[in-house]
């Protein structure tokens, strides 16, 4: 593994108990007749990516979702900060209207725990994604199973996937072409986002659906169950690399319609 490599592994590791974002501006007001509409099924779904990504990866995901006549939304994370990454999500929530359904990817799991505390939020996909609680920092929670991260710094503060590494850790079973075009347009991702504690964690109060991804060398099969175990989260199981929505969309869909046909 290279030097840089070596050099984000050991920031990962430190968490800095940095106070998240008590003092942040309320977010967009959710209109009254969002907050009334608890026995409504949800016919709404947020997709939110994961780290170093882009939506783009969600396209047959979508497609499936909206064929079955749900009202789609594709969050792009600006990845300047977490507060920056939550904000987008709760914004997109927000505009949703009536009962919504949020789905994350690896990271995009940690921002759909804060954000999906909105009232009109009925249920969380965790999609190979991470389940942080109240009060915990994505460092903390990964130190027990420590993920596989081959990145490269492109400066003191931010990462990139290492090319090289890309196809066989990201995407084995993609084509190679796309692993060498998501590699190549990877979004910049702070380092320092991994080091901020969460305060709140919606998956205590909805249900949860999540995917182990059985091939998956970024959250191994034995993370992910460990964090839905602890949160009660109902579990499928999927052969696959960490990019699951992208190389199996339609049981990734399956397991979002389940969440949609059994929460109202």
């Amino acid at each position: 593994m290279s030097k840089n490599s070596l050099l984000v592994g050991a920031l990962l590791a430190l968490s800095l108990a940095a106070p998240a974002y008590a003092d942040e501006p309320a977010g967009p007001q959710v209109p009254s007749k969002i907050i009334a509409a608890s026995n409504v099924a949800a016919k709404n779904v947020v997709l939110v990516h994961g780290g170093t990504t882009d939506g783009s990866g969600w396209k047959d995901v979508f497609e499936l979702l909206k064929a079955k006549g749900l009202t789609v939304t594709i969050v792009q994370l600006p990845h300047t900060s977490l507060e920056d990454d939550i904000a987008a999500v709760k914004l997109a929530v927000a505009s949703q209207d009536g009962p919504t359904v949020l789905v994350g990817h690896s990271y995009g799991g940690a921002v759909i725990t804060e954000a999906g505390v909105a009232p009109n939020v009925k249920a969380l996909v965790y999609v190979a994604a991470m389940q942080p609680d109240k009060g915990e920092t994505i460092a903390e929670i990964s130190s027990r199973f420590p993920m596989g991260i081959d990145s490269r710094m492109l400066d003191e503060k931010r990462f990139v996937p290492n090319r090289a590494s890309y196809h066989d850790m990201l995407g084995a079973d993609l084509p190679v072409d796309v692993t060498d075009f998501m590699a190549a347009s990877a979004k910049p991702m702070r380092v320092d986002t991994f080091q901020i504690k969460f305060q709140n964690a919606a998956w205590h109060d909805k249900p949860a659906f999540g995917i182990v991804t059985t091939e998956d060398k970024v959250l191994s099969p034995a993370f992910l169950r460990w964090m839905y175990a602890r949160t009660s989260t109902k579990v499928t199981e999927i052969k696959s690399s960490h990019m699951v929505y992208m190389s199996h969309p339609r049981e990734t869909a399956d397991v979002i319609l389940q969440a949609v046909n059994e929460v109202t």
